[in-house]
């Protein structure tokens, strides 16, 4: 039988049911790390479900670090106004903002990156291995090219506040306990001095 701690932790994590947090721990006998991946999957079904309905209502969140020379601006949409006022949607929009403003992402996924800056990386990334068989450079530069868009897309970062999830892990989790399709459209972050 799960512990109410476990429950709790996962409720706060996922953002799932209680119910559903303590029939995931109960499913794999109180294994925490195994449960989470239940909810997780649980949660995309839930948040693949909804990617398709109309998201015309959101907030744009500002940050701005406390030094002064960063700030970020971005854009979150989800279905209703109501929502856009919910105390968990403003949190969310704040995190994303902070998570901009510390990681400096490029795009939000790895369709958004132009194909040209994607073959410059490439290119780099096989002048490193020369000298190396082709196999193992292949191999080389597609783990080089996945932590390219691990650090650079925000959907696949770790999220600054919580590394065993990423940014879409939590916008999943987001989406599952508010129960409305949520994205993030666009953002802009600025540094003094920078391009």
């Amino acid at each position: 039988m799960a512990d109410k701690a476990s429950v709790m932790k996962l409720r706060e994590q996922t953002g799932a049911g209680i119910l559903e947090c303590k029939n995931a721990l109960d499913e794999v006998n109180d294994d925490y790390d195994k449960a989470l991946e239940i909810i997780k999957k649980k949660g995309f079904a839930k948040a693949s479900r909804k990617e398709q309905r109309t998201t015309a209502e959101g907030r744009i969140g500002s940050y701005i670090h406390t030094n002064g020379k960063i700030g970020v601006m971005v854009e979150v949409n989800c279905e209703t106004d109501f929502v856009a006022r919910n105390e968990v949607f403003q949190q969310f929009l704040k995190d994303i903002c902070m998570q901009i403003a510390a990681t400096n992402p490029i795009a939000i996924k790895r369709e958004d990156i132009s194909s040209e800056i994607v073959e410059t990386q490439k290119r780099g990334f096989i002048e490193d291995t020369k000298g190396k068989p082709s196999d193992i450079s292949e191999k080389i530069v597609k783990g080089k090219l996945e932590n390219f868009y691990k650090e650079k897309c925000l959907l696949e970062q770790p999220f600054i506040k919580d590394d065993s999830q990423t940014i879409q892990d939590l916008l999943i989790a987001i989406i599952a306990k508010i129960g409305e399709n949520i994205k993030i459209n666009r953002f802009a972050r600025l540094e003094v001095g920078g391009k």
